[in-house]
């Protein structure tokens, strides 16, 4: 997919509904040809809508105006290109628990969590948020993060958080929320119009700085193995990621599955349908803006939204 069909796709089946802001913005790159001579210097990665939008606003770019962006964009492009080349979307949102929570919750307990591409580890705190599916409301009363979700079938709503007694995360740029400077950044991920997004990374945050999961700097195949053999024995290891695996080649992602399917306990994937074909085949996704596919085990159980908040649950699974 070239530069130009990636803006326009990233508009119509990401931004559209979601963000009016970045569907501009998207369909106004896709249509400027200087930009888009400048994005082809960068290596493919490095080019995607939420980072180019994402460094724009960290460096306090203008995004409300199509026409004011390029020409921003154009003129500070060495500013934009640097933040670009060493930064990576490294979205954080902790409204994706819940739509994992349902699945933790049914694994035999207490769990041992090892989060692959884990940014600044929010994720990494199910048992310490609150939920709202409806009515039905499950997690520490006190809690400063409540996450809501939408949920359609018959998902199987937990009464209680799970027990986690370890937890870890690994990624190749690990995020530090302690420091203003990757909040800071996390914040500029968050698109425009989701201030209910901001206001919980804020949340989350705070929790994490008060209770810290530990995050190591490496890599999801080379180092995964070692971290996982640290977890405690007595409690049932689950490897899982969301948003992660798009990021590596698809060779790399069937490495990866071959990887964890080979380790003790259990895998939880929450990624868009086209990461793991084989996972989908079969199955029409709702009507609507593009959904994650969440499976345990590299069985698929439900459609999700990618940032949690719905949770569309398949009939065939129980």
């Amino acid at each position: 997919m070239d530069t130009v069909d990636s803006y326009r796709r990233f508009a119509e089946r990401e931004a559209r509904g979601q963000s009016p802001t970045y569907e501009r913005l998207a369909l106004a790159v896709a249509a400027d040809a200087d930009l888009l001579a400048l994005l082809d210097r960068l290596p493919a990665p490095k080019r995607q809508p939420n980072l180019l939008f994402g460094a724009a606003r960290f460096l306090g770019g203008p995004v409300d105006d199509p026409d004011r962006f390029r020409a921003w964009a154009t003129a500070y492009w060495s500013e934009v290109a640097a933040t670009m080349s060493t930064r990576r979307t490294q979205t954080n949102e902790a409204g994706r628990c819940a739509v994992l929570l349902p699945l933790l919750a049914r694994l035999p307990q207490p769990l041992a969590l090892l989060e692959v591409g884990v940014s600044a580890g929010l994720c990494l705190q199910p048992d310490r948020y609150r939920y709202a599916y409806g009515s039905h409301r499950v997690g520490p009363a006190d809690s400063p993060v409540e996450l809501s979700c939408a949920v359609d079938g018959p998902a199987p709503l937990p009464d209680r958080v799970p027990e986690v007694v370890w937890r870890a995360g690994l990624d190749l740029n690990p995020l530090d929320v302690t420091g203003p400077d990757d909040l800071a950044w996390l914040t500029a991920l968050v698109w425009p119009e989701q201030q209910d997004r901001r206001d919980r990374l804020r949340a989350a945050a705070e929790v994490a700085r008060t209770l810290p999961a530990p995050v190591h700097r490496g890599d999801l195949l080379a180092d995964l193995p070692a971290l996982a053999a640290t977890a405690p024995r007595d409690a049932t290891l689950v490897v899982f990621h969301s948003a992660v695996l798009a990021y590596l080649p698809m060779e790399g992602r069937r490495a990866f599955a071959e990887l964890v399917r080979g380790l003790p306990g259990h895998w939880i994937s929450n990624e868009g349908a086209g990461v793991f074909p084989e996972f989908a085949e079969g199955l029409s996704a709702p009507d609507g803006p593009a959904r994650f596919l969440l499976a345990l085990d590299g069985r698929p159980v439900a459609w999700t939204g990618p940032h949690g908040q719905s949770l569309h649950w398949l009939a065939n699974w129980a």
